[in-house]
Order: C-alpha cells, then sequence, then structure tokens
C-alpha cells in the first residue's frame, strides 16, 4: 500500500494532462488515520463521478463496542455516520472548481426511515465510508490543484469530524443507538403479544405534504383507544403505551380527510425503523407487511389466482395465469397470491387505490348478476380464510361499502385524526344488515410454479440477447429502472421509499438474470438465495471482483418479490 505522499506526487506530476491520467491514481493510500481508496476513476469531467472509500480501523475510530454489537446497532450507528458524513461533504462541495462534475463530493443523502446502505459498512475490523468526487478538469485537461484541496484539505476535515468518536456528539449518537435498539424490542413483542402493528401514544403520523416525508407541524398527536391500549417496558426509554393492532382483520373507517389513509400510510412504512424527530418512531409493523394495491397493465407470469379468479369465458387457465396487460382485478389478486409466496403475514389494502370488482359484491349485484356467471371470488369472501387458513392478517381502508362490517375482527373510526374503537357498536348493527351467504369456492393455498427464463424476452430474431450485450441498469429514481432494453415498473411499490433501494433491486435482478436464470430454479429459490446473499455477505457478492459502489440501500424480501414479479422475463 503507498502513503499519502505519494498520492500527492502522482497528483502533481499530472497536472495539465489529458483527463485519463488521472486513471494513475486508483489504488489504496495511508494517510494518518485512515486508508483512502480511489476505487474507480470517471472518464472525463461530465461523467459519473469517480468512487472513492475510506477506511478507519474500529480501535482508532473508538466507538464503543456495544454500538456495534449486533445488526441493529451496527445499522444504526452507519446512518448516524452517513448523515453525519453528508452534513460534513456538504460544506465542501463544488468549493473546488472546473468543468462539469468537478469538485462535486457527494454522500448518500438518508431519508426518514433507516436503511442499511453501502454508503456505510461497519465489519468486525473497520467503518468503511463509500462517496463520489468529481476530479477536477479545465475542459478535459486535469486540474491537480483543486484535487489536492480536495483529498488532502476537504476530505481530513470530514473524515475526521465524522468517523472518531472524540469528535461527535456522544449523546446524540448514544439516543439514537438507544431507539434503535427500543424499535427492535417493540418489534419482537409484536410476535409475542400478537399484534401486527404498534402506534404510541403522541406520535405524528400527518406528514408536511404528499411530496414530504416530514412531520407535519401542529398536527394532532395520536391517542390510542382505551380498549386497544397496550403498554410495554422499554429497553431505554422505559414505559410506554399505545395502540396494539391485533392480529385477524382490522377495519380502519371514517369520514373524508379524517385519518385514515394516514394511519395506514404510517403502517406500511413502519416496517422500517424511523429517525428521532420523525414523530412515526414508535410506529412499528410486522416487518413482512405488504401494501397491496391494483395496478391496471401490470405484467403477470405464471401465477395461480384460482384463489380469486376461475371459470374465465376465454377458458384460460388461472392455476398458471399469464398476462402481458392485467385488468385491476387480476392485478391485484396476483399481489396477493405473490405477497403470500413472499412471506408476508400482514396485508395493507386502501379502498380507493383497489379494484371495486375484486374488493366486494354487494347483495343487489350478485341477485342480478349469478355466481356462476361472476369469475371473480372478491377478497371480501377470502380475508377470513386468509387469517384463519394461512395466518394472514388485513388491514383495511374502506370508505364505502358497509360489508367488510362483517368479516371484521377489530373495527376503528378516524375521527378529526382520534381513533375511536366501534368494533362492539358496530358488531350489533351488523345484525340488522346481514350479509347474503357467499357460496365461495372452497379455500386452497396457491401453488408456485414459476421458472425464470434464461433469456430476456426483449432479444428479437437475429439479433443477440441482453444476456450476450452485458446487462445495464439504468434508475429511474424511485419508479423503476432500465434492465438492458426492459422497463422494470415499480410505481406502485409504495414501500420503497428510497433511491437507492431501488437501485439494489436492478443490481439483484441483473445478477439473478446473468447467473441463476438457468431453467431450473423457481423464483422462490432465487430471491431466497439472493436474499441470503444480502444478509451474509452484504453486497460485496454482486460487486464479482470488483469494488463495492456507494448508492445502494438493502431492500425488504418483499420489495424482492415484486421486482422481480414485474420483469418481463
Amino acid at each position: 500500500m503507498q502513503n499519502s505522499s505519494d498520492l500527492l506526487n502522482t497528483l502533481r506530476s499530472i497536472h495539465r494532462k489529458s483527463y485519463p491520467a488521472y486513471k494513475s491514481l486508483k489504488g489504496a493510500y495511508r494517510f494518518d488515520n485512515y486508508i483512502l481508496s480511489i476505487d474507480h476513476v470517471q472518464g472525463d469531467p461530465f461523467a459519473s463521478p469517480s468512487h472513492i472509500s475510506v477506511r478507519v480501523s474500529l480501535q482508532r475510530a473508538g466507538f464503543p463496542p456495544a454500538y456495534h454489537k449486533d445488526a441493529v446497532t451496527r445499522t444504526a450507528l452507519c446512518d448516524y455516520l452517513t448523515r453525519q458524513f453528508y452534513q460534513q461533504a456538504n460544506r465542501y462541495t463544488f468549493r473546488a472548481k472546473g468543468s462539469g462534475k468537478s469538485g462535486l463530493i457527494s454522500v448518500s443523502r438518508c431519508g426518514q426511515e433507516v436503511l442499511a446502505r453501502t454508503a456505510c459498512e461497519i465489519t468486525d475490523k473497520e467503518i468503511i465510508s463509500r462517496f463520489f468526487i468529481g476530479f477536477p478538469a479545465n475542459g478535459r485537461t486535469i486540474n491537480a490543484p483543486e484535487l489536492e484541496k480536495i483529498l488532502f484539505e476537504f476530505l481530513p476535515v470530514c473524515v475526521q469530524k465524522t468517523f472518531f468518536y472524540k469528535n461527535v456528539n456522544s449523546r446524540a449518537l448514544e439516543q439514537c443507538i438507544f431507539l434503535a435498539e427500543d424499535q427492535a424490542y417493540i418489534r419482537s413483542q409484536l410476535e409475542e403479544r400478537s399484534l401486527t402493528a404498534f402506534v404510541a401514544d403522541g406520535a405524528i403520523l400527518p406528514r408536511e405534504s404528499g411530496v414530504s416525508s416530514l412531520p407535519m407541524k401542529n398536527s394532532v398527536p395520536f391517542e390510542s383507544p382505551e380498549s386497544l391500549r397496550v403498554s410495554m417496558e422499554l429497553p431505554h426509554r422505559g414505559k410506554i403505551s399505545g395502540m396494539g393492532v391485533p392480529r385477524g382483520i382490522t377495519l380502519i373507517v371514517g369520514g373524508g380527510y379524517h385519518g385514515k389513509s394516514t394511519l395506514l400510510n404510517a403502517l406500511e412504512l413502519g416496517v422500517y425503523n424511523h429517525i428521532s424527530g420523525d414523530g412515526r418512531e414508535y410506529v412499528i409493523t410486522d416487518a413482512s407487511a405488504l401494501k397491496l394495491r391494483s395496478e391496471d397493465g401490470r405484467f403477470i407470469r405464471d401465477v395461480d389466482i384460482s384463489l380469486f379468479i376461475n371459470d374465465l369465458p376465454n377458458k384460460k387457465d388461472t392455476h398458471c395465469f399469464s398476462t402481458e396487460d392485467a385488468s385491476g382485478s387480476t392485478s391485484q389478486a396476483a399481489g396477493i397470491v405473490e405477497g403470500i409466496e413472499a412471506g408476508s403475514k400482514v396485508f395493507l389494502l386502501d379502498e380507493d387505490t383497489s379494484a371495486t370488482n375484486f374488493m366486494v359484491r354487494d347483495t343487489f349485484m350478485q341477485q342480478v348478476i349469478a355466481r356462476e356467471k361472476e369469475p371473480i371470488t372478491p377478497f371480501l369472501e377470502r380475508a377470513r380464510d386468509l387469517y384463519e387458513k394461512a395466518g394472514i392478517s388485513t388491514i383495511l381502508v374502506a370508505g364505502s361499502s358497509g360489508a367488510f362490517f362483517h368479516i371484521a375482527d377489530t373495527i376503528l373510526q378516524m375521527d378529526s385524526y382520534h381513533p375511536v374503537d366501534i368494533t362492539a357498536a358496530t358488531k350489533n348493527l351488523c345484525k340488522e344488515y346481514p350479509l347474503s351467504s357467499s357460496g365461495a369456492p372452497a379455500f386452497a393455498m396457491p401453488v408456485s410454479r414459476r421458472v425464470m427464463s434464461k433469456a430476456s424476452v426483449s432479444a428479437r430474431p437475429g439479433r443477440r440477447s441482453d444476456r450476450d450485450e452485458r446487462l445495464k441498469v439504468k434508475v429511474h429514481g424511485k419508479d423503476g429502472f432500465l434492465l438492458g432494453k426492459q422497463e422494470v415498473d415499480l410505481r406502485y411499490l409504495e414501500q420503497i421509499t428510497d433511491t437507492e433501494q431501488t437501485a439494489a433491486l436492478g443490481q439483484l435482478l441483473k445478477y439473478a438474470v446473468e447467473h441463476l436464470t438457468d431453467g431450473k430454479r423457481t423464483l422462490p429459490e432465487i430471491v431466497r438465495y439472493l436474499s441470503h446473499e444480502l444478509q451474509t455477505k452484504g453486497f460485496s457478492f454482486l460487486a464479482e471482483g470488483s469494488h463495492i459502489a456507494c448508492g445502494y440501500a438493502v431492500p425488504r424480501i418483499q420489495e424482492i418479490y415484486s421486482c422481480f414479479n414485474r420483469y418481463r422475463r
């Protein structure tokens, strides 16, 4: 390994040379308290910036061992360090001048959720921080003094103020670690207490706006109905109380703009931990919970939707159903079956974003259209079986159909953002409006027969397949990505909260297509393998001998399944 003086000498020797001479800087250099690695050098000042990493030994960094003793504390510590490093680097970005991206110092910008990212990783021996720097140039001529400023003036300050315990706010970091451990404790209690979710008293659920995840100022704090209030003794905060959402079928009702969807949105993101000050720090949902909705035009391949759809007029087999352009009801049926396959134990649905004919058929419609003429078995008639026979709970927001009151175990009315338990009163009222017998077909768990094909369907006759062309991934924000020539649309996966999760899904799918599609492995086998590799090795198994880049966040197994299911393989 070379020293920082070697880097300085090489840097000065290439001043005013053509931009490709920057490639000679690639390698690792020992500075006083850390190792700087130049992992990838951009081709020109207008290209994607260069990949840089900094390694600090845990012994030198000095963080208490209790702060990185397990996955929970390591993720929390990494998240804290990434946020601190972002703040430090943001003070210096573009202070070095030049063309294009010259002077850029780019660090992952974390949102309200705490995610495991490649931006910061803690091993048994060291802290690894990954980020991007735009190597300065005038036109395409190297401007070495400006890069010298970044590497020898700006960066050492950022590293010293972020990655050494003696220089950070120890009290703030302690609270960050304690919060993560308290959140993990609540999540463990959900299983023990047969709950699907917990919402603490005093939580702030409304967001600032539709495009902001920050808490709304002067909003109504959450307060649990007395009948659903549970208390827990957290390891650090102590006693906390709030609403425990029991397993089974929970119905959320109320007038428009009273907070029904706000509560559901908080629950769907409760699968992640949130930072202090978010308002939803103690809104914790079963980690496998899956938000479902209809998706007109969705691609579906080889899904057993017979649980909900049978006896189609065109005689198409719904035990192994495929379509390039699904209807709303078909897409939602497929989404539920795919969720079962992904191991989800809680389904979250909003009537507003669901296909009406999939959710319910009222008595009058059943009189007009006979059962044998309707191929759809509505969700209303399957929700009870899903819980009693498959152990899958449902949390449903309803605003128009009263039929769901009959199947609900718990009924919450949102009244000006205050939840009211109206289960008992509503059940008495249900007796006056009985449901007609459903006559639904017998419940049978769907069977997966799906195998990922070897070549992409985008390959055309007479042309090389994407597999031969070497697949590339181009990310379009949170909404999806382009893999080779295929667009993978993730707009309706509402539990993806960060672009870096989408980027990671793109790389996982790319790896699967290039290495795992042998025509024998089933989709569940592939996803389970990838999830296991992620948990045990991180993103290193995707690097294939190269460096791990910044810009990826670990997705849940539910999002991996959902992404693969939308790939037109």
